[in-house]
């Protein structure tokens, strides 16, 4: 109910959304959110919850508004979804789907470090903390506590649907090889 009460509110699906994702995307310029965006974050909070949902807003708000990102997500995203069940798992176009994949994700991340938005995560996630503090109740914010028997979040999202060619799949895993790779030793 409070979901929909947003929605009416809003005036749009963005209401969907737990009012503390809702505010870090406000400023967005409109129609800078697509709808995949906004399913994205409806799954990142369900699975995450709003501070982890919020986080990975700046994917979006970056992609929304740091010039030349939206074109550059939009030429890997046709990319990637012309791998369909044609494209067989070893064909080249596989592998330099994936090297543009890491080559976006890399060109992304710079240009977050290289803006305001850093800042803006340190500062939700000291709001986050305010209004939540540890030991605080947070049912009312993320939903019922989780029953001793539900699915983690790993686990939630290694049995969501997806409905991706095999090539699509092995280009996904491809990319994930490279961030495991170059990930910084603790």
């Amino acid at each position: 109910r409070a979901a929909v009460r947003r929605m009416r509110a809003r005036g749009s699906r963005l209401g969907l959304i737990s009012d503390f994702v809702a505010t870090r995307l406000e400023g967005l310029p409109a129609g800078s959110l697509r709808p995949a965006d906004l399913d994205a974050l409806l799954v990142m909070e369900r699975v995450f919850g709003p501070l982890g949902a919020a986080l990975n807003a700046t994917r979006y708000i970056a992609i929304a508004t740091l010039p030349g990102l939206r074109a550059a997500s939009d030429r890997v995203e046709a990319a990637e979804e012309a791998l369909d069940d044609t494209v067989a798992v070893d064909d080249p176009r596989v592998a330099e789907v994936a090297a543009e994949r890491r080559a976006f994700e890399a060109t992304l991340h710079a240009a977050i470090d290289g803006s305001d938005l850093p800042r803006l995560d340190d500062e939700l996630v000291d709001a986050w903390h305010a209004l939540h503090p540890e030991g605080a109740d947070v049912a009312d914010e993320v939903g019922p506590r989780r029953p001793a028997r539900s699915m983690s979040a790993m686990d939630a999202i290694a049995k969501m649907p997806y409905d991706l060619s095999p090539a699509r799949l092995r280009c996904m895993e491809l990319a994930a090889e490279s961030y495991v790779g170059e990930a910084p030793a603790p």
